[in-house]
Order: structure tokens, then C-alpha cells, then sequence
């Protein structure tokens, strides 16, 4: 999936909505518990709920892996399903993963070949030899950390040096990696008055934001300063979708709170002439 067909699944939903997969499996509704793999139940019933409304998933893959073999079952159900019933949907692994070139190889062999991941989220701390083997595969993509909302990104991420801020630096460098077709940015939604800087480093390529919802962000102001002429934005949300509601009807009430931001989404889209 390129730059362009992303562009045409927004344009075709009304929507840059990114449905977060983070599922605990303690915060699960409790009748699924009797289920023989219940977080995979939890995102099947999340997803045919919520599909219409989001352009995009991201299980975040921690979520999965704490629990072994069996949580890696419910991962690799979760992406295949979602590849087999709406294929047109783009599916990013939340992993955060860099390392050096040989051992990244191996990562990107592990998300983009043997699982049906369009993305991974990559660490850029490494440099460019331990981003480029996950540049290797045709119609993936790298979705890589640049400003993140967590307190510790003031740690190192504004880090100046001669008048250039560490993420500014990333964002510069590593658009050399890549193309608009297969590299994507982090930028977390709690720090939406930097994008309107960061649009000027990047001005064509796609950003995932997460942080709207339950960690504050406001998407006023990511669609504000982020939006560009393709829309370049997807706005991740996942416990104030996912975690919504935990009775029997928790599905239900997923739908209705994504159709409530996708209602907000296309709005912004027809402020921009996008749709």
C-alpha cells in the first residue's frame, strides 16, 4: 500500500482513524474469559465493530508478547483476520524495534514477511544501518519515533545542538532513508503545537499520532497544525475506543465512540478540501 492509496481509503471513509489494539487481556470483558483464546475474541468483535470508521490498526505488540507463545497465537489471528475480511485496511506493529543491521533484518523478517503487517514502528537511536533492513520490503512501511508525548522525551528528544533539536535532526536525516511511499513518523498528539515546525521538515509525509483521547491530546489541534494536501495524518486511539464499555455490549459502544471521531475527522477534511 502506497502513499496514494492511503490517501484514497481516508478519502473513501472520511476518516484518518488509527483503532489501537492494546489489549489486556485484565481489562477484557469478563465473559470472553471463557473463550478459548479470549483476546483475539476481544479484537475480532472490535474490529468487525469498528472497521467502517478507522483507515488503520496498530496492536501494540508488548500487549502480546508478555504472554509467550499463546499471545504471539492471538497477534498473528488478529492481523491475519483483519487481512482477510478487510484487506484494505493498513496494519502497523507496534513494536518499536532498531537494532544493529544484521539483527534488524531478522525483526523485519519477523513483521513484514511472516506476519501480514503494512508497518513497524522503529527506534532510530542506531542510526540509519538499523533502520534500512525494514526499508527493504516493497509496499511496507517504517514508522519512525521522532517526537514522542511521554515526560521522558525531554530526556534526549529536544536535546539542541547549534540551533537543531535531536528529533529535528532525525526527521532531517532520515528522510534520506526513505520515500513519501514507505516512511512515516511518531508524533504524539499531546504535542501538537510542534507539528506546524515539524510539517515544515516534513511536509509530505505521513504522521501517526497517538495521544488523542484518554492521554489528553487534542485532534483540533493535531488536524490544525498536521494536516497537509494529501491528509498526512493518522490519529491513533485505543483505550478510549477499546475500553469504552466492558459489558456484553462492548463492541457496540467501540463503534460509537470511533464513529464519534471520525464524525469530528471529516469535518476537519472538508475544512482542508480533502473530501
Amino acid at each position: 500500500m502506497d502513499h496514494k492509496k492511503l490517501f484514497e481509503n481516508i478519502v473513501k471513509k472520511h476518516s484518518f482513524l488509527c483503532v489501537g489494539l492494546d489489549s489486556e487481556i485484565e481489562k477484557i470483558p469478563s465473559f470472553l474469559l471463557k473463550r478459548e483464546d479470549p483476546v483475539f475474541e476481544f479484537n475480532k468483535r472490535i474490529i468487525d465493530a469498528t472497521h467502517e470508521y478507522a483507515v488503520a490498526y496498530k496492536p501494540n505488540v508488548a500487549f502480546y508478547e508478555c504472554y509467550g507463545a499463546k499471545g504471539w497465537a492471538s497477534l498473528e489471528l488478529t492481523v491475519r483476520y483483519i487481512k482477510e475480511n478487510y484487506p484494505e485496511i493498513f496494519v502497523i506493529a507496534d513494536a518499536k524495534r532498531g537494532d544493529i543491521g544484521n539483527t534488524s533484518k531478522m525483526y523485519a523478517k519477523a513483521f513484514l514477511e511472516n506476519m501480514p503487517f503494512d508497518a513497524i514502528t522503529v527506534a532510530p537511536y542506531m542510526g540509519e544501518d538499523s533502520v534500512t533492513p525494514f526499508l527493504s520490503y516493497s509496499d511496507k512501511w517504517v514508522v519512525l519515533l521522532a517526537l514522542t508525548s511521554n515526560q521522558g522525551a525531554d530526556n534526549f528528544q529536544y536535546h539542541n545542538e547549534d540551533g537543531i533539536k535531536l528529533f529535528e535532526r532525525v526527521l532531517s536525516v532520515s528522510q534520506k532513508w526513505g520515500t513519501i511511499n514507505n516512511l512515516m513518523y511518531v508524533v504524539g498528539a499531546t504535542r501538537a503545537e510542534m507539528l506546524k515546525g515539524i510539517r515544515m521538515l516534513v511536509p509530505d509525509h505521513f504522521l501517526l499520532v497517538p495521544g488523542i483521547g484518554a492521554q489528553g491530546g487534542s485532534l483540533a489541534e493535531v488536524a490544525k497544525y498536521g494536516l497537509n494536501s494529501k491528509c498526512g495524518l493518522l490519529v491513533n486511539s485505543s483505550r478510549g475506543i477499546i475500553f469504552a464499555d466492558n459489558s456484553e455490549n462492548f463492541d457496540k459502544v467501540a463503534a460509537e465512540k470511533a464513529k464519534e471521531i471520525q464524525v469530528e475527522m471529516e469535518k476537519y477534511l472538508h475544512q482542508h478540501n480533502l473530501i
